[in-house]
């Protein structure tokens, strides 16, 4: 382990050495290779196929443009975006629950690349890869034809989740005295999730949002 991380006692977290960053980066590449293979098997061309990575690969790169652009951040994590969580919503109400979670999983390795908080491994995979992947529940919804806002609170319900386990087991010491840490956790988290995904189901119950997501939708699928 040590040849992947350094531990500082100052902080008490765990930092990546360049060995880190370089097996992050082959994980990353293992999930890009499985969404091709697994997904892939269910499109009938290898030009939709191609077309799927291409969607996966540009809602990516939206989501961590837009991950950048914060109205708030808070001290221990977390921020609010520019609806960066909907672009990997998307993917699950294009292409379904696989396709949405193993693209909502790479986008968290992306996450984690860019700015690793590391306090335990578990800790790792519940604030990133697993976060992260929940968004792509919003695929339960994608045969729906008013599906997207009920997946879009689905997945973002189900990252929100994780953080919360993920607070409670290794943040509950950051809780003001006297005050439950569950419920600390609960509203830390809620402070940064629930502004962005109100916003966001607001802005998708306009009519031109929703008429350019059906468009693309369509595209998506259909070329």
């Amino acid at each position: 382990m040590s040849f992947f991380l350094t531990y500082s006692q100052e902080s008490g977290e765990y930092f990546l050495k360049p060995a880190g960053y370089g097996l992050v980066i082959a994980a990353l590449f293992i999930i890009l290779l499985g969404i091709h293979l697994l997904t892939g098997k269910t499109l009938p061309t290898r030009q939709l196929k191609t077309r799927q990575m291409v969607t996966c690969a540009g809602a990516m790169a939206l989501a961590m443009v837009a991950s950048f652009i914060k109205f708030a951040s808070l001290p221990f994590g977390g921020s609010i975006t520019l609806f960066s969580m909907l672009f990997i919503c998307l993917i699950g109400y294009i292409y379904g629950v696989k396709a949405g979670i193993m693209t909502g999983v790479a986008y968290g390795i992306l996450q984690f690349i860019m700015g690793p908080y590391i306090y335990a491994p578990v800790q790792v995979l519940l604030d990133y890869p697993i976060a992260f992947g929940c968004l792509g529940l919003s695929g339960l919804f994608h045969n729906r034809k008013y599906g997207l806002i009920p997946g879009y609170i689905t997945g973002v319900l189900g990252r929100y989740l994780c953080h919360v386990i993920s607070g409670y087991i290794f943040f509950a010491s950051y809780a003001p005295e006297g005050m439950n840490p569950l419920l600390y956790t609960f509203g830390y988290n809620a402070t940064y999730i629930v502004p962005e995904m109100v916003v966001t189901i607001v802005i998708l119950y306009l009519p031109p949002v929703i008429e350019a997501i059906t468009q693309m939708k369509r595209q998506a699928v259909n070329g």
